[in-house]
């Protein structure tokens, strides 16, 4: 029960300190050429589906994507937790035979944030909500998105690595 309940705190943690005070570290000549969007959350998500399992990430990705809609983004619904809960399926869909190692991890990281970026604007695009041209998006919003969001990867990884092992060892526990 504790493990369970960790996790969950750890996700609703993650996401007050990326509404909040993630935005004030991000330095702001980098705002002025590119636009750089701070996933924590999703980053979160899916180190769940690599290291815990498929649905739990497709559950809490969903959930918590809903949030993130309902609190940050207001101009449709259901984005934000679509795309959390497919990335975070996904991800784990691709490692659900083996834990993968930190560069297949960081390679599924950054090809997960990049779907998501991706469907975040074609489903905004597709709904007429932006009417920004594609190479501008990507050149000034995705890549620089994906490359922060993976530095912050490389920087979650052992603690997150070490919290799912510590989850895993209370599991075994109460098995045996």
């Amino acid at each position: 029960m504790f493990n369970r309940n960790l996790l969950w705190m750890i996700l609703l943690g993650v996401m007050i300190l990326e509404g909040s005070l993630v935005h004030w570290l991000i330095p702001s000549a980098w705002q002025k050429q590119v636009f750089v969007s701070p996933n924590i959350l999703l980053i979160v998500i899916m180190y769940i589906g690599l290291y815990r399992h498929r649905h739990s990430a497709l559950v809490q990705g969903i959930i918590f994507g809903l949030l993130h809609d309902l609190l940050y983004y207001g101009n449709m619904i259901g984005v934000y937790a679509f795309g959390f809960g497919l990335v975070g399926y996904l991800v784990g869909l691709v490692s659900r035979r083996k834990p993968p190692l930190m560069a297949t991890s960081l390679l599924l990281i950054a090809t997960g944030e990049l779907l998501f970026e991706l469907s975040n604007y074609g489903l905004n695009y597709l709904f007429t909500i932006t009417h920004v041209d594609f190479r501008y998006v990507l050149t000034h919003i995705v890549l620089p998105s994906v490359l922060f969001n993976l530095l912050i990867a490389l920087l979650l990884y052992i603690p997150m690595r070490k919290l799912f092992e510590y989850i895993g060892t209370v599991q075994e526990d109460r098995i045996h």
